[in-house]
């Protein structure tokens, strides 16, 4: 495994901000982890990183004890923080070969911080002091420093925050082109984030996991009634789609007044059963033509949010 944490706790004074959190990550693929502010996220990655010990519990990063074994697991570990700390006053060339030589980087350093510069899209900004750099390039030299010695894991805390939509999207592409090769564990507040790039989510509440499955398992995660969205070249009663086997609410998404006609309409049935198949002979045997049917699927966010409320 890449991540094996065990029975992890975290007690800051009276306050547990870890409790008894197991988890495994093997190699390869984005996992997002998610929770509500003060869930317990960066203390938990802030261990898997060695810079505070936990009070209880195991945990390893490429079979390298976090506490045991901490020098090694810093070699495979390449970790962005949320406040991404940097040396403003240093040059983007400068900082990172000073992070290459922190690292020992084995051969000639000038190439890689070039390659590094390269991959993140830094050309333009090489020469210039971090200090008088945007957000955006900043989180590029962040990332750069953590994989400048070409880490097997990444840990990036908050990697999108605070920037705009161009630059979220340039931040997101370079963590799935890392996340081909690496294995990736990312916190985010941004649920369309972890739908777009992350292969498994694990969401953390009150300092436990309440849920760790791929991003399509959880989804159906809470599912009670699923809901197909259906137009109709002419205008139907709400009276005779009632008729429909399985149908257990119908809603009118084109209107905020409850209409008693129209030709699109949102029909919900139990999460077992698949209603299309009756929607469809209903529109056979009332001869009406049938311009879209499909599924919707439940969202992450109303996963997250289901299982966050308590």
């Amino acid at each position: 495994m890449s991540i094996s944490v065990t029975n992890i706790t975290k007690i800051y004074g009276s306050q547990k901000a870890l409790d008894a959190v197991s988890l495994e990550i093997k190699p390869g693929g984005i996992t997002g982890l998610l929770g509500p502010n003060g869930a317990g996220k960066s203390t938990l990655m802030k261990i898997l990183t060695c810079f505070i010990p936990p009070t209880t519990g195991d945990a390893s990063v490429c079979g390298y004890d976090v506490l045991e074994q901490s020098i090694e697991v810093r070699r495979k570990v390449g970790y962005l923080p949320e406040n991404n700390p940097l040396y403003l006053d240093l040059y983007v060339r400068e900082f990172l070969g000073f992070i290459a030589g922190t690292h020992q980087i084995k051969g000639n350093i000038a190439n890689r911080v070039t390659e590094m510069i390269e991959m993140t899209g830094l050309q333009s900004e090489q020469h210039k002091k971090i200090g008088a750099l945007s957000k955006g390039y900043r989180q590029r030299v962040g990332l750069a420093q953590a994989m400048i010695h070409d880490p097997e894991v990444l840990i990036l805390d908050e990697p999108t925050a605070g920037l705009d939509p161009n630059q979220l999207l340039e931040i997101r592409h370079l963590i799935t082109e890392a996340g081909k090769t690496k294995t990736v564990m990312m916190s985010t507040h941004i649920m369309q984030e972890v739908e777009a790039i992350c292969d498994r989510a694990i969401i953390i509440h009150h300092g436990r996991i309440v849920a760790h499955d791929s991003t399509q398992n959880l989804q159906h995660l809470t599912v009670s009634k699923a809901v197909v969205h259906v137009e109709f070249a002419t205008a139907v009663s709400r009276e005779l789609l009632r008729q429909i086997p399985g149908v257990i609410d119908i809603q009118n998404p084109a209107s905020a007044i409850p209409a008693q006609l129209s030709n699109i309409w949102n029909l919900s049935g139990d999460a077992s059963i698949d209603i299309r198949p009756a929607i469809f002979q209903f529109a056979v045997d009332q001869k009406l033509t049938v311009l879209s049917l499909h599924r919707e699927e439940q969202k992450l966010e109303e996963v997250f949010q289901e299982l966050t409320k308590k």
